[in-house]
């Protein structure tokens, strides 16, 4: 497994501890990695049983599988974590054998975490956890804790005990990754070509970006975009 996921040696279970996972991770190095790592069913009593690179393999896959949990990165092809979370809510919400999911990104941005938790995931790990703690916070998760990496923890503390945030954010959830992007970055006094340059794409692309969120949030230019994006702390 890469450095980012450590290389803890991973416990030994006992016989009872089994648990079946899917993978959804955009990098197919990255999902070799933690099979390689967790997916010693053996030593670990994890079974990977599928794996997917997008928003539409990974419905596919959870829905045919039905695991019982799912390491889900946040930043995806088709919509990232959260529209993962959405299609799959008759699942998680299902009374009996619910698919409960573990986010496992490499970003540790608020926002992030605070969507995919309001999505209806049970956790949020980085990639630098161990391979260890990994296997501890799927069994974990697998039976109905919530689970997070140290400093994350905070930010679903703060979110939620806010008394002038809404808990759920419908319009945020309404943007694609790619859009929360440009809005955190226009939000922060970027220019347009500052923008594309920083995200590798071209302008046009980030006036595009650009008039799907104002069109999303039914907001009129960009200084009503920075106080929405103020508002919520995206800033």
């Amino acid at each position: 497994m890469s450095d980012e996921t450590g290389t803890g040696t991973t416990a030994a279970p006992t016989t009872e501890r089994r648990v079946r996972v899917v993978l959804v991770d955009d990098h197919r190095m990255f999902r070799t990695g933690v099979q390689a790592e967790i997916g010693r069913t053996d030593v670990t009593g994890v079974e990977v049983v599928g794996e997917a690179a997008d928003v539409d393999q990974a419905v596919t896959v959870i829905t045919a599988t039905h695991p019982e949990v799912v390491l889900l990165d946040v930043h995806l092809p088709g919509g990232g974590g959260v529209e993962v979370l959405r299609r799959c809510t008759s699942l998680m919400t299902a009374p009996e054998n619910p698919v409960r999911f573990l986010a496992l990104s490499v970003s540790d941005a608020a926002e992030d975490v605070i969507g995919v938790i309001r999505g209806g995931a049970r956790g949020y790990v980085t990639k630098t956890i161990t391979g260890t703690d990994l296997v501890d916070s799927i069994f974990r998760v697998q039976e109905g804790d919530a689970v997070f990496s140290p400093r994350l923890a905070g930010f679903v503390l703060d979110a939620f005990a806010s008394t002038d945030a809404p808990p759920v954010d419908e319009d945020l959830d309404r943007l694609t990754q790619r859009e929360r992007e440009v809005l955190r970055l226009i939000a922060r006094g970027y220019a347009y070509k500052e923008i594309a340059k920083q995200l590798y794409i071209s302008v046009k692309t980030v006036e595009s970006h650009v008039s799907a969120v104002l069109r999303k949030l039914q907001l009129s230019n960009r200084h009503e975009l920075t106080r929405w994006a103020t508002a919520r702390r995206l800033v």
